[in-house]
C-alpha cells in the first residue's frame, strides 16, 4: 500500500510562527526556532519508508530548497479541520492508501512512532492518533475515508483528542492510539531535558535551545 507522510508547515517568518513564545523570545528568535525544528523534522522524516508531502503556508521557495525531493502542496484555506480534510483528500487522489499527517511542534518525535502509525493502518485500523500531553494530538492518520473526524472539533483545547475519538466512533471508524509525546509550544516546553540530548536526532533545535542558556535565564527570573 502506497504511503504518504504529510507535514503541515509554514514559511519561517518573524511574527508568523511560534508567536506564543514571543515574548520571551523575539519574533526573529521564534522564527529561527521554528526553522530549526522544521529542518530537523524534514531531515529525519526522509529516512522513513514513505513519500514526503509538505502542505505549506506561504511561499514554496523555502521548501523547494529545504526538501527538494518532497511533493509541495499549498494548504487550503479555512480552519484546521478543513485543511486536514483537504490534505487527506488530496493524498487519496494521488493514490496514497495510508496517509499520516504531522506538524512541526515535535522535532524529537521518535520515528518509530510514525512507523507504528503506518503499520496500524496497514493492519486494519481506520484511523490512528498520536496523543499529545496537552490533550491534542501530534499525529493523525487514516486508511480510507475519514468520516467526521475533523468536524466540530474544539481546536486548541485540551479535549481535541477526546472529541476526535468520539467522532471516530460515531463514524464507525476503528481508531488506534500511539504512545503519547510532547509539543514545543511554550517556554516551559523548552526546558525539557530530552530536547538537549544528542540521541534525539534534532541537532538544530538542540543547538538553538542550548544557545539560549536557559539556566541563566531561569536564575535571572528567580531574582
Amino acid at each position: 500500500m502506497k504511503r504518504a507522510l504529510a507535514i503541515f508547515a509554514k514559511t519561517p517568518l518573524p511574527g508568523r510562527v511560534k508567536t506564543r513564545l514571543s515574548p520571551p523570545l523575539s519574533p526573529g528568535q521564534a522564527a529561527e526556532l521554528y526553522r530549526c525544528m522544521l529542518l530537523d523534522i524534514i531531515e529525519r522524516a526522509a529516512g522513513l519508508r514513505a513519500d514526503m508531502v509538505i502542505f505549506h503556508e506561504g511561499s514554496a521557495a523555502f521548501f523547494r530548497k529545504a526538501a527538494p525531493d518532497a511533493l509541495l502542496v499549498h494548504q487550503s484555506t479555512g480552519g484546521l479541520g478543513e485543511r486536514l480534510e483537504h490534505a487527506f483528500q488530496e493524498l487519496s487522489g494521488r493514490g496514497y492508501g495510508t496517509r499520516v499527517v504531522i506538524g512541526t511542534d515535535s522535532p524529537d518525535l521518535p520515528l518509530a512512532f510514525i512507523e507504528e502509525a503506518f503499520q496500524k493502518l496497514e493492519q486494519g485500523s481506520d484511523a490512528v492518533f498520536g496523543p499529545a500531553e496537552d490533550g491534542g494530538y501530534y499525529l493523525v492518520g487514516v486508511r480510507d475515508g475519514h468520516g467526521a473526524l475533523f468536524q466540530d472539533i474544539p481546536w486548541s483545547s485540551d479535549s481535541v483528542l477526546e472529541t476526535s475519538l468520539r467522532r471516530a466512533q460515531a463514524s464507525a471508524l476503528a481508531a488506534a492510539l500511539l504512545p503519547s509525546w510532547h509539543d514545543v509550544d511554550s517556554w516551559d516546553d523548552l526546558l525539557r531535558p530530552s530536547l538537549l540530548e544528542p540521541s534525539n536526532d534534532a541537532p538544530r533545535t538542540r543547538a538553538f535551545i542550548a544557545a539560549l542558556d536557559l539556566a541563566a535565564s531561569l536564575a535571572a527570573d528567580a531574582v
